[in-house]
């Protein structure tokens, strides 16, 4: 025998995968909020969203999650102005996506290092990770990421002061 109910047409929605895995993990409750709290420019209960996540996910041993959460500590950071701080987080992502050889994440975070190195003044480490950018854009064979990361080269060689190495780069 079938059911007379109809469930109301606006009463459905897009399925949201994310919230649903969230429902019976804290820790990646606690990730969704810090994304939540990041967008709103709301840093400080972003960062302390995002350090409760990562304990979570330590606990847990979910090498991805501590992954996404570093980076997502980093940026935090990024945005705070605390670019030390930003890389130590960059640094622990780089290392997990390092060991998954996760080539695509690795640039992601190249490209926030190179900025967090340059903000800092470390030009010659902010080249070392735009250098490795250009190995992945060669192997890729992405021209469109080739040529913004010669420009990021030779805005760091201006940055540098080492002009003629800037106007070979562009």
């Amino acid at each position: 025998m079938s059911s007379t109910f109809t469930q109301p047409l606006e009463s459905l929605g897009p399925a949201d995968p994310e919230k649903a895995a969230a429902a019976n993990n804290p820790a990646k409750q606690d990730y969704l909020e810090g994304r939540e709290q990041f967008k709103k420019g709301e840093y400080a209960l972003a960062a302390a969203a995002f350090h409760n996540a990562l304990k979570g996910f330590e606990e847990q041993g979910d090498e991805a999650g501590i992954a996404n959460t570093s980076d997502r500590l980093g940026d935090v950071c990024l945005e705070r102005q605390d670019y030390a701080t930003a890389l130590d987080h960059y640094c622990r992502a780089y290392a997990v996506c390092e060991k998954e050889g996760d080539s695509f994440s690795i640039l992601a975070l190249n490209k926030k290092m190179a900025a967090a190195h340059r903000k800092l003044g470390a030009f010659d480490k902010a080249l070392e990770y735009t250098f490795d950018m250009v190995d992945h854009y060669q192997l890729t064979k992405d021209p469109r990421g080739m040529v913004e990361t010669l420009a990021a080269i030779a805005e760091l060689y201006k940055d540098k002061g080492e002009k003629l190495k800037a106007a070979d780069t562009y």
